[in-house]
Parts: structure tokens; sequence; C-alpha cells
């Protein structure tokens, strides 16, 4: 993989320049959004229409936070979590992308299958399923929190006994993208092939450099558990955990089921407007191995939606999963 491209950068474009007032300001917005975003096209948005009817707010707004009300608003067109407007007194964020799907996690129910006596290491909580003791529960709710070898190391060696391990990634929004791939490295053998990453390259809406290929790689991590593993995921798993989720349909012995991931499968960039607000905005574009985007999310394999109250459906079907299955040398 190409670490280059995952860091975030701000970026200061001396080819776009408008005046620092509120329709200078929406010009400037749309200006970048249409020649630096990555999916106008894919999600077939009608970005040219969007500008007159911003440009006619921007004539009336009367202060600083209600000009950012609506640059806010015409950002949210996109339903993208990786575009934010930035001002010293707020920052805008999509939730499109998300609200109409099941929420698919409780953390009141953890304590059923986990109890009080879990364990954390490198922000991994982990700890044997109550009552089906063959089987360990690890949860990671942000691939901001670091883990290494050894962290992982231990958490393996306590889940020796088991049969397979139910990994809980729902709610997880994103992070490191490096966290991602080390931790999919854990459940693979080999380096594997798991996509593809382009970047855009011009100001036009199809201008992107060559597919370029993404692998996790074996050595990435040492500690190695090839038994059965289940990952959980809902719609709130999101940016490098969309990745992670993508990456773990190529491990061997993974099943995915929940609800299907959030998206975010563009890279971000950051860029200043005349009044010194940021925009953050996807510009590079990941894909599976298949060339399938993966920037509107990973379907599950097996859909499970949590209904119940008193017990957590999708930790429940994990369970039967590896009941049923006989792991594989």
């Amino acid at each position: 993989m190409i670490l280059s491209v995952f860091l975030m950068s701000c970026v200061s474009d001396p080819d776009i320049q408008f005046d620092n007032t509120a329709r200078g300001n929406v010009e400037a917005l749309w200006r970048i959004i249409d020649e630096k975003y990555c999916f106008i096209e894919e999600k077939g948005i009608d970005w040219n229409g969007v500008l007159p009817i911003y440009l006619e707010k921007a004539d009336s707004v009367k202060d600083q936070r209600e000009l950012f009300k609506i640059m806010a608003q015409m950002l949210d067109t996109l339903h993208d979590g990786h575009v934010n407007l930035y001002s010293a007194f707020d920052v805008s964020a999509s939730s499109g992308w998300y609200d109409s799907y099941p929420v698919n996690f409780n953390s009141s129910l953890l304590p059923l299958y986990i109890g009080n006596d879990y364990m954390t290491a490198g922000g991994l909580t982990y700890n044997k399923i109550k009552g089906h003791e063959q089987i360990g529960y690890i949860r990671y709710s942000s691939f901001s929190s670091s883990f290494g070898s050894l962290n992982m190391y231990y958490v393996i060696k306590y889940f020796e006994d088991c049969k397979g391990i139910i990994l809980d990634v729902r709610n997880n929004g994103g992070g490191s993208l490096l966290n991602a791939y080390k931790l999919a490295s854990t459940f693979m053998k080999n380096t594997t092939h798991v996509g593809y990453w382009q970047h855009k390259t011009g100001p036009e809406h199809d201008a992107f450099s060559e597919f370029e290929p993404l692998y996790v790689d074996s050595m990435d991590m040492t500690v190695k558990w090839l038994r059965p593993v289940v990952v959980l995921c809902n719609r709130r798993s999101y940016s490098a955990t969309n990745t992670f989720v993508s990456c773990m349909r190529y491990a061997l012995h993974a099943v995915i089921i929940g609800g299907k991931t959030g998206g975010g499968g563009g890279m971000p960039l950051s860029y200043e407007l005349p009044n010194g607000w940021m925009v953050r905005l996807s510009s590079v574009r990941m894909t599976d191995r298949d060339y399938v985007s993966i920037e509107e999310g990973v379907d599950p394999d097996r859909e499970v939606t949590l209904v119940s109250n008193d017990k957590d459906d999708i930790i429940e079907e994990a369970i039967q999963i590896i009941t049923k299955i006989i792991p594989q040398e």
C-alpha cells in the first residue's frame, strides 16, 4: 500500500482565488468541490445545479454564522462523512449517510456477554463470551487507538483454547488506515490483494490516475489468528473501519454479519477558503479487488438486525455461526 496518500494534508491552491465575501466564499467552496472532490460523477450529483441555489442564499446572509450554515448545507448535498467545513466556532458534519439505517448497536448489552471483568490492550477490549467460553470477543471502538504486536500476542494467547473470535467494529467511526491494515493482517496468513486506489489528477470529474493495487501485508502483524472470526459491523462502521471490513472479505476464515457499513472510501485532503475556514473533502477513492467502489459501504455476508431489548441479536448470531463451524487448519 502507498502510505503517503493516506496522510491528511492542508492545501491552499493558488489557482483558486476568490473575494473574501459571502458570495466569494460560496463560489470558492463550490469550485474546490467541483475540481477536487472525487465522487461527483460516481454519485450522480448535479453539482452545477447546486451553485445558483446557494449563491442566492449568500446574497442575503447577515453574519458569519449564517454564512457557515448555508455553506454546510451545500456540502451536505454530498452525503459524505469525509466532507467537513471547519471554522473557529463550528464544524459541519453530514449524517445523511446513516440516518435511515438501523442502529444495530447497544453498548448496554455488552456486559451480558463479556461481564465487567474484561481486559483492554491497546484499544482492544476483550474477554471470552460468558457461557460460551470457547468463543472470544474483541471490541475495537476506534482505529485511532493504536495497538502493537505485543498487545495482540496477549489477546490471541488468551484465546488459544477458543474455537473462534467475534470481532466487533460496530460504531467504529474510523481513524488510522495503518491500524486497519494491521488488524486485517492478523487474520491473513499471506500477503493479500484487497483492492485498488486512484487519486484526482485534474479538475474534470473523471480525471483520475491509473488504478494502483492495495495489499494487506502479512508481516504487518506477525501474531496470527487463522481460525474462524466473525466480524460485526453496522452503518456507523465508517472510513478506516469500512476499509477494514472490505479487506476482511478476503480473509480465509472470516464471516461478516450485521448491517451495511457506512462507506467513506475516499481519503481526505483539506483546502483553505478566502475567509480562513477549511474544507475537508474526499480526493482519493478506493475499490475492492473487483474494482467496485467502497464509498457507499460494504454489504455483510449475512444481514442481521438488532431488534431485541434484552439480548444482542447480532452477537447471538455470531455465536451460532462459530458454534457450527469446524475450524480448517
